[in-house]
Parts: C-alpha cells; sequence; structure tokens
C-alpha cells in the first residue's frame, strides 16, 4: 500500500502558519483513523511554513486569500501532472481543506470510476465519479476532531446495489442508504448508453436530476475538473462561515476551552519542576 504525503501551505495572513498546527492534526487523524481504514489507504498530513519548503514528493494543499472562485475550491494537477489543491480561506476553510484533502487521497487524478444502479428512473448500471464528500459536503453534515470542522465522506459501500441493515455508507451515518444525495450536495456519473453525464444534486428545495451531456476524456483536463466547472451552484455549499450551527459552534468553544485549561497544568507543572532546581 503506497503511503500518499500530503502538505498544507499558507499564502494567506489570515491563516498564518501557527494556525496550521491544529488543522494539519486533525486532518492527519481523519486520514489515519477514518479515511484510511475505510479506503484502504495510508497518508500523512504535515503542515510547512513555505512552499519552497515542501519536499518532492508531496501533495500540497494550498491556502489562499483569493482563488478567483468565491467558495470554491478543487484538485488540480502540477506540470507534472502531479494533484496539489487550491482553497480560499474563508470561515470554516478547514472544512473545505478536509473535502480536497479526502478527493486529493481517494482519487489524486479525478478520473475514478465505480459501477453501479442509476439513481435516475430509466437507467441501468452506469459510471459514478467518485468523490467521496460530494454527497454530503453541507457544513451540517460535517464532524469535529479535536475541535477542527471536517468533511463527512461515503465509503465503497455507498455504490451498493442494496441497501444491507448495519452497513456504515458515510463516514458519520448522514448518508443511510447507498447513492443518497443530501441537501447541498451532489452525485454524478456517465451514463454509457447515451454517453452523457448527469447528476442528482440538491441544491434548492428539494432534489433534481440535471443531463450534463457528453464530457471530454482528454488528457489534462479530468472529469471532477469539468464536473466541477459544470456545477456553480455547489460553490455555495462550500461557504461554510454562514452554515455552522450554534451547537458545533458550542462544541468548537469548548475543545478550545479544554485544551487551554490543559496548557495552563502543563505550565504549571512545567513551573514546580524548574523550582526544585
Amino acid at each position: 500500500m503506497d503511503l500518499r504525503q500530503i502538505a498544507i501551505v499558507s499564502e494567506s495572513p489570515h491563516a498564518p502558519f501557527e494556525a496550521l498546527g491544529p488543522v494539519s492534526a486533525a486532518l492527519q487523524k481523519q486520514a489515519v483513523r477514518d479515511l484510511g481504514p475505510a479506503w484502504q489507504l495510508q497518508a500523512t498530513v504535515h503542515a510547512f511554513a513555505r512552499l519552497e519548503d515542501v519536499p518532492v514528493g508531496y501533495w500540497p494543499i494550498i491556502l489562499r486569500d483569493d482563488i478567483h472562485a468565491p467558495g470554491a475550491a478543487g484538485v488540480h494537477e502540477d506540470d507534472a501532472g502531479q494533484p496539489f489543491a487550491l482553497v480560499q480561506v474563508e470561515p470554516g476553510w478547514s472544512l473545505t481543506a478536509s473535502h480536497e484533502l479526502v478527493e486529493m487521497l481517494v482519487d489524486p487524478y479525478g478520473n475514478r470510476l465505480a459501477a453501479g444502479q442509476s439513481p435516475k428512473t430509466g437507467q441501468g448500471r452506469v459510471e459514478f465519479l467518485v468523490e467521496p464528500c460530494d454527497p454530503c459536503e453541507a457544513a451540517q453534515f460535517a464532524y469535529l476532531i479535536d475541535g477542527v470542522l471536517v468533511s463527512d465522506f461515503y465509503t465503497p459501500r455507498y455504490f451498493a446495489t442494496a441497501q444491507h441493515p448495519g452497513e456504515r455508507y458515510s463516514h458519520t451515518g448522514a448518508l443511510s442508504r447507498p447513492r443518497q444525495v443530501l441537501e447541498g450536495g451532489y452525485l454524478s456519473w456517465h451514463d454509457p448508453v447515451s454517453g452523457h453525464w448527469f447528476q442528482q444534486v440538491w441544491f434548492g428545495r428539494r432534489p433534481a436530476f440535471r443531463d450534463l451531456g457528453p464530457l471530454s476524456s482528454r488528457a489534462g483536463t479530468s472529469f471532477r475538473r469539468q464536473i466541477y466547472d459544470l456545477t456553480r451552484e455547489a460553490l455555495a455549499a462550500r461557504r461554510t462561515g454562514e452554515a455552522l450551527d450554534h451547537a458545533t459552534l458550542a462544541l468548537q468553544a469548548s475543545h478550545l476551552s479544554s485544551t487551554h485549561a490543559r496548557a495552563f497544568g502543563w505550565r504549571r507543572r512545567i513551573e514546580q519542576l524548574l523550582d526544585r532546581h
């Protein structure tokens, strides 16, 4: 099993290097404890002060004040064809960084497909684009790791033909059946009969289907990149600042209170030890 190495780097004064530590630690825990066992992968996540400090072989998540697509983010490829992600710094950016981390680890090149039964009546077996966070990407379905907000994601069982009691379809359980789309999310697939790409989206009052037409498979243009460009409504779901509910904010505040109290205890104990000498 290959070890994938992820770097998180900020080029924004609104996300200083000291702010990256808790987020990178939470993303590391998510990758190792939650995502790795579900998707059979190994990864490390490290924070670096500058892009120049990132060792060769790492895939970077880069934070910027403006990525010229408000509320959006995405995995791209560099000149060597290796993936990297851009994330706009705004309230709740850890959720977006987590989303991009999961996508980068599960589907680095944006073209991974999984066969399954189409949710659209009249279609048979189709090929789903494997984007584990998209159907449950809204902030209301996220969870906390050590006070840091991270994205829920579906498991490989999400593409099962039938629902089975006891199966976990997403890490948090927010997705309760195969191929379900939650409010603020979407699911994309290719129909081999028509040659078109379709989506089930839930951006308004109720879910709806969309025919995106044919997409190109030419080199250098991933299906994921094309889907992002055609799914502008989803960008609103990535704007998480207003979507953080009171319960989540209270949990984050409680975590900070606990960590500050623990730090105070450590410092007091250190002073006691030093006073003995």
